[in-house]
């Protein structure tokens, strides 16, 4: 009853299971957990039919074994018995008739019965309890052989009386009941052990017949939890596959939609900040002209100095926006087409305040930030505009301005000129305004400044970060 509430107990959890995989969706997760756990049970289920099958074919075997031994016990035993007996009844009859026929038997089933007593023995020898029972019918079968013996040879030498005197004590009688009696109580003890193993044999065949239903029956319904599951995971696979392709037909669709609303809304941003960078170089342009004007107002030198440096420094960031207006691009600007454009305006300011220097440049084509390019823009003016004013005061010269690109992540800038120098070196001639400036701008784009004394002259030097773009 106990094995039969826990195999159905068993089902009822795999019933269970089944539904709640048809009802509920399965992860991938609880597929590899159940499918696992699953297959443990069945595994175990299987290892108990094995170990139980084998356990149960070890059991049969020794119960065979055993009923060998108690068969060829028996034998030995009712074996034993027949041969007294026969030989008992050869001895009467040679006594009671005197015939020697009578005793034609005897000799067989003494022969019989001795080597029936040997077995016995031997059989028995493994019996703790039997050991002294096995050693006193052995006496008791050799006195009454014995006692046969001579009453056969009294009867051979003519001495009737003292034969029939023996047989009448009854003492033969008295062993053979006592041979009899431990004969036969053997012969019934191996029946009954007989008896206990079919019954233990037949316990055993219905253990290895439950065993084997229970565990049949969880391996089917592993099994199938196991098939049922799958199958549901697969079903939701396909679904949610059907589902995906549904989605992607339409993603492609809205992708495009999305793609394209982000296009015209970055062409319209593009075409927005073209205009904001138009009109910002517009409104420098006209504030450096307003400028202008200012300075042509100005009576004095200073006055007239100052302000044409900072036209020439709004021009500077004016011009940045100007490229980034006419090149599209918002992010970079061509240091090349920039700092060219940006000279020739520096270089045409300066020949109209009547400075005789030439300038040229050789500029390699880097691309660079946008702020970074408007600090580096204000530099050059500065450093140019310092060499036209300051390097050749009483004649003629020439600046030279390169820009090229240095190992190792950085570019150079120098402006170099053969005019007199800076004397002491503490700061360039005028204001120094332009020297905190330059200082400023260089270390917020993270550059390094020298100015390096020639013979003659003096070289600018700024060396900044630069990446390709």
């Amino acid at each position: 009853m106990a094995k039969t509430t826990a195999g159905w107990s068993f089902g009822g959890l795999m019933v269970g299971c089944l539904v709640w995989s048809q009802t509920m969706p399965i992860s991938n997760r609880f597929v590899v957990n159940f499918t696992v756990i699953s297959l443990a049970v069945g595994l175990l289920s299987l290892l108990a039919i094995i170990g139980t099958t084998v356990w149960l074919g070890e059991r049969a075997q020794a119960y065979f074994n055993d009923a060998l031994r108690l068969r060829d016990t028996r034998i030995a035993a009712v074996e034993l018995r027949s041969a007294v007996q026969s030989a008992e009844s050869s001895q009467r009859g040679f006594l009671i008739g005197g015939n020697e026929i009578y005793l034609a038997p005897f000799d067989t089933a003494k022969a019989e019965a001795q080597t029936r007593l040997r077995s016995l023995e031997e059989l028995l020898a493994t019996a703790k309890t039997a050991g002294p029972l096995v050693q006193r019918l052995s006496e008791v079968i050799t006195q009454k052989f014995d006692e046969m013996d001579r009453t056969i040879a009294l009867k051979n030498d003519f001495h009737d009386a003292d034969a029939l005197a023996i047989f009448q004590t009854n003492r033969g009688k008295a062993l053979m009941d006592e041979a009899n009696l431990f004969l036969s109580s053997t012969a019934r003890g191996m029946d009954e052990r007989l008896t206990q193993d079919v019954a233990e044999q037949r316990t055993n065949a219905n253990w290895l017949r439950w065993v084997s239903t229970i565990g049949g029956f969880v391996i089917i319904l592993v099994v199938g939890g196991v098939t049922v599951t799958l199958l549901s995971y697969s079903r939701e696979i396909s679904q949610t596959r059907d589902q995906v392709q549904v989605f992607n037909a339409t993603l492609e669709q809205r992708v495009k939609d999305r793609t394209g609303d982000l296009a015209r809304a970055r062409d319209k941003a593009e075409v927005l900040l073209a205009e904001v960078n138009h009109r910002v170089a517009n409104s420098l342009s006209m504030v450096a002209s307003m400028v202008r004007l200012q300075a042509n107002a100005a009576k004095d030198k200073a006055s007239k100095d100052s302000l044409s440096e900072v036209q020439t420094r709004i021009y500077a960031i004016s011009a940045v926006h100007q490229r980034l207006y006419s090149s599209g691009d918002t992010n970079f600007v061509d240091l090349s087409e920039y700092l060219s454009g940006l000279l020739g305006n520096v270089e045409t300011a300066m020949r109209d305040e009547g400075r005789a220097a030439s300038l040229s440049y050789n500029l390699e084509p880097l691309r660079l930030k946008t702020d970074a390019s408007v600090n580096l823009g204000v530099i050059v003016a500065e450093w140019v505009t310092n060499a036209y004013k300051y390097a050749y005061p009483d004649r003629s010269g020439e600046i030279r301005v390169s820009l090229k690109q240095l190992p190792g992540g950085r570019a150079e800038l120098v402006v170099e000129d053969d005019g007199v120098g800076r004397g002491d070196g503490a700061v360039i001639r005028g204001t120094g305004l332009g020297t905190r400036i330059v200082t400023a701008m260089a270390h917020t784009i993270g550059a390094e400044v020298d100015y390096l004394p020639r013979n003659p002259g003096t070289a600018a030097r700024l060396a900044f970060p630069w990446q390709p773009a």
